[in-house]
């Protein structure tokens, strides 16, 4: 394997455990905590919410200072940083603690987004297959994260499910060192670029800029909405809804559910591959539309459903949840200038995060009072929204230069 291919390689597997220690807590809180520390579900969220916060508040931070020092340095840090607060975690004996704990997590977690996407845009051609590619990791990520934690659960206790992808994320960011120790010098040693200037330019130019703009960060939003809700309240609906399926795997119930999670999540991310291909040949809004649609059906069709139909539906909304990850990071590498391009990513995802965090709460207060039914609709409004506003969107997109 040349150095390139394992340089991208090992950014893959940066937005792999990105993902996976960002939802250890979700199968934790849904599987184990519940009955361990006797606090209900809804209540246990509260303490995963200043993580999600911490994961997007500080992606600006993160993208100025890899803009400014180092981003081969600053993905060094993450993998260190995030790893070593997974170990940590581990010791939590209170929900006060493992809140401390997945706050620190989410602040080294933040550090990915910004950077490794910079990073993978501005080496690499073809981005849409590109990100598309490195979605599909980060995917993976937020599927492994139910199997293992289920796994641990079952066998080895949840503690386990903090420890271990800690000490491997260690030791993944001494390889990364490792690979990219030349080229680290050589960029602490260069001059940093200058954003590009540019002049006054059309003014039909600046409104479509500023069109396209607005729909990013809007569609950026409320697709944060359906993802936080879909990947992290998964567990718990197919504990409610697939009863049926994995009643026969008696005391390993937490093993199933997250196995079954992890087949849905996996298969879904396949879509990116599907996604990213057909940017780079169609562009971004006859893509988002088909990925909208999808949605919004999938969830109408959801209310009600259990077991085997649960499933199927569950399996089409994220296709969809996941199939829209890489059209906004598509359009931002394709539209903001590579030396500014780490911060304009943390922008991006400090909007995505936020609302990641901000998300939390909506489910519990949805669920204790209708149910994961009435957060069906909720989801299919945002899909709706959605559509609507990727129809505004231009069938090519404007250059800012």
């Amino acid at each position: 394997m040349t150095r390139d291919r394992l340089h991208f390689l090992l950014l893959n597997i940066g937005h792999f455990l990105d993902h996976l220690f960002m939802l250890i807590f979700a199968t934790v809180a849904a599987l184990a905590l519940n009955d361990e520390w006797g606090i209900s579900y809804s209540g246990l969220l509260a303490y995963a919410t200043p993580g999600f916060l911490a994961f997007g508040l500080f992606a600006v931070p993160a993208g100025w200072l890899a803009d400014r020092w180092s981003r081969d340095g600053m993905m060094v840090l993450f993998f260190w940083g995030m790893g070593l607060a997974s170990i940590a975690t581990a010791l939590a004996n209170s929900p006060l603690q493992i809140g401390i704990g997945l706050f620190v997590i989410g602040m080294f977690a933040s550090i990915y987004h910004p950077v490794g996407l910079a990073i993978v845009t501005l080496r690499w051609r073809n981005i849409g297959m590109r990100i598309a590619a490195n979605g599909v990791w980060g995917n993976l990520g937020v599927a492994s994260a139910a199997l293992l934690t289920g796994y641990m659960i079952d066998n080895s206790g949840w503690r386990m499910a903090f420890v271990w992808p800690g000490v491997f994320s260690v030791i993944i960011g001494c390889g990364y060192l490792a690979l990219r120790w030349r080229d680290l010098a050589a960029e602490h040693r260069a001059p940093k670029p200058v954003a590009e200037k540019t002049g006054g330019g059309d003014v039909a130019l600046r409104r479509l800029l500023f069109r396209v703009t607005v729909i990013v960060f809007v569609t950026t939003a409320v697709s944060s909405i359906i993802f936080q809700s879909t990947t992290f309240a998964l567990p718990k609906i197919f504990d409610e809804r697939l009863q049926g399926l994995v009643s026969g795997f008696g005391d390993r119930g937490a093993t199933a559910i997250g196995f079954i999670a992890f087949v849905v999540f996996a298969t879904a991310s396949m879509a990116q591959l599907a996604v990213g291909a057909a940017l780079d040949r169609y562009g971004p809004r006859q893509v988002f539309r088909i990925v909208a649609s999808v949605q919004l059906v999938c969830f109408l069709a959801m209310p009600g459903l259990r077991d085997g139909w649960a499933l199927l539906v569950a399996l089409g909304f994220m296709l969809g949840a996941f199939g829209q990850i890489p059209i906004n990071d598509f359009m931002i590498g394709k539209m903001a200038s590579g030396a500014a391009r780490a911060r304009i990513y943390g922008i991006r995802y400090v909007v995505s995060f936020t609302v990641l965090a901000a998300t939390l709460p909506m489910i519990a207060f949805v669920y204790d009072r209708w149910g994961f039914d009435m957060l069906f609709a909720v989801l299919a409004s945002a899909a709706l929204v959605i559509l609507i506003a990727v129809s505004l969107l231009p069938r090519k997109l404007p250059s800012p230069a």
